[in-house]
């Protein structure tokens, strides 16, 4: 029976996991062709859109604080069989993203350039950096939006229709990436600023096909439902998705200050150096998306599973997600061990920068296997409502061990990009440790949202 019975919810994890790790690995996979791109305009390029990086996604942790928030809250009241209030916490979200990234695109707009000069750019990165940010940031309400639908449908166990959007959106920016950045086909050729905007074209394909997907009849959130049953923002719903998202803020807010710490010491190394050091963490991205993936459905399976009040089904669901993730980050570690020269041969053409890379790929083989594992855990903790150890983590491992680490060992024992690394996975292994003990221990379950 047991056999049975874990065999049907693995099953089932695969089921929701698969569009999600898919999404995932294909968006990453797109930044990655992006990079390759750009890297066509040279070394300063790659270090350009690298240095806008750090902020872009500061100010998307609002929203990334908001989305986990929604998917969390919908996928409960699903299990709980409250369509209603499903749908109030997906209208309440909406009109909170828009005034909020309204805000926030102004601010970040205006304040672009010396906020890239806080990042770390030289006389050779700052002007294309300020461009290519201001741009992104103009256009970054259908991304926000087009996000915060998504998590919406993902809480409902749809987890196809951002797979479906982001893989659009994907391939829209890769092809615009081609026209805009060298000119082609009659197009014009704007270099880095063909390359934000070719981004922004892609979160509008994006946003239209999130929006239509609401229109759907089988759609448990849903536009007709919503203008049916004349369901408003409700402050109930806000205060349910600030409860959750506030936690979640903070927590991407210490997770920015440490990797906006690491990426300013990279780029104090040199362009090339910093470079290298952006290559690897894009791939370093691939094993997010991974971990990623399999947390979308994690917190999908578990907020159902205690809506419905079984938390030894989510604590399995758990499981399965963890031993899937494990079996990736295997397979994916051996990839990197072996095809890391390969990899940067594609970026680079200088051997001194290619050898940077190489050694940089077996470091992130070493930390997928902590990574993979680290963010599932975490997605199982945030979907069942433990927001505020997640936190506690964050402020431990990304905000005060990883830069520290990484000064000391750049800094004082000046170990250059070996230093950088060391800092990361140390970073990935602290979380790793401190979020497998949290889930084990299984008093996540008893959360209430």
């Amino acid at each position: 029976m047991l056999k049975n019975i874990a065999r049907e919810q693995y099953t089932e994890a695969i089921r929701m996991a698969w569009p999600a790790v898919l999404e995932s690995v294909f968006v990453s996979l797109a930044g990655i062709i992006d990079t390759l791109m750009v890297s066509s305009m040279g070394t300063y390029a790659v270090a350009a859109t690298g240095l806008i990086l750090q902020p872009k996604y500061l100010s998307l942790s609002f929203f990334f604080a908001i989305n986990v928030a929604v998917s969390a809250l919908v996928a409960r009241r699903l299990g709980q069989n409250n369509r209603r209030n499903a749908n109030q916490v997906l209208v309440t979200s909406v009109a909170v993203v828009i005034l909020l990234c309204i805000a926030l695109t102004v601010i970040t707009v205006i304040f672009a350039d010396p906020l890239i000069v806080i990042c770390g750019s030289n006389v050779d990165t700052h002007e294309g950096a300020v461009i290519y940010f201001r741009v992104i940031q103009i256009g970054m309400i259908f991304n926000v939006l087009s996000l915060v639908i998504n998590a919406a449908q993902r809480g409902a166990g749809n987890t196809k229709i951002a797979m479906v959007t982001n893989v659009t959106s994907s391939i829209v920016n890769i092809i615009f990436n081609y026209l805009l950045i060298g000119g082609n086909f009659g197009f014009p050729k704007w270099g880095l600023f063909g390359a934000a905007f070719a981004t922004v074209l892609g979160t509008v394909f994006a946003c239209g096909m999130s929006i239509h997907s609401l229109f759907k009849k089988d759609s448990y959130v849903s536009i007709p439902y919503i203008l049916e049953e004349k369901i408003k923002p409700d402050f109930e719903a806000f205060n349910a998705i600030q409860k959750l998202g506030a936690n979640i803020l903070f927590e991407n807010w210490a997770m920015r200050v440490g990797f906006m710490t690491t990426a300013v010491l990279a780029a104090r190394l040199g362009t090339d150096q910093f470079a290298a050091y952006q290559v690897g963490m894009n791939i370093l991205s691939l094993g997010f998306a991974f971990g990623d993936g399999m947390q979308v459905a994690a917190v999908s399976l578990i907020g159902k599973s205690l809506g419905q009040q079984k938390p030894d089904l989510a604590k399995t669901y758990g499981h399965a997600c963890q031993l899937i993730g494990v079996v990736i980050s295997v397979i994916f570690a051996m990839v990197l061990f072996v095809g890391g020269r390969t990899l940067n041969q594609f970026f680079f053409a200088d051997e001194s920068v290619i050898e940077m890379g190489v050694m940089i790929a077996r470091f992130v083989a070493v930390i997928v296997l902590f990574q993979i594992s680290q963010i599932i855990y975490g997605g199982c903790l945030r979907g069942a409502g433990d927001v505020k150890y997640t936190l506690v983590v964050a402020l431990i491992s990304v905000t005060i061990i990883r830069p520290i680490l990484t000064w000391v060992l750049t800094s004082v024992f000046s170990l250059g990009l070996v230093g950088i690394w060391l800092g990361v996975l140390s970073d990935q292994l602290t979380r790793f440790t401190l979020l497998r003990i949290r889930f084990h221990q299984g008093k996540w379950v008893e959360y209430k949202i």
